[in-house]
């Protein structure tokens, strides 16, 4: 699934940078960028353990 969601996620940048650069950018292909950029993000960030995760799991070893 990361091997997908990265990619997506990267096109979506470029599609939305692209079209920002325009001199009349679609609203509606910057908001579908925006969604796929955000959803990517958020898939990814998902698969990150938090920092308090991480300390109860330190202090359960000692």
């Amino acid at each position: 699934m990361k091997k997908l969601v990265i990619p997506f996620t990267l096109v979506a940048i470029i599609v939305g940078l692209f079209e920002q650069s325009k001199s009349k950018p679609n609203i509606y292909v910057l908001c579908i960028a925006i969604v796929i950029f955000m959803f990517g993000i958020m898939k990814l960030s998902a698969k990150i353990p938090s920092k308090s995760q991480e300390d109860k799991e330190e202090e359960d070893a000692d």
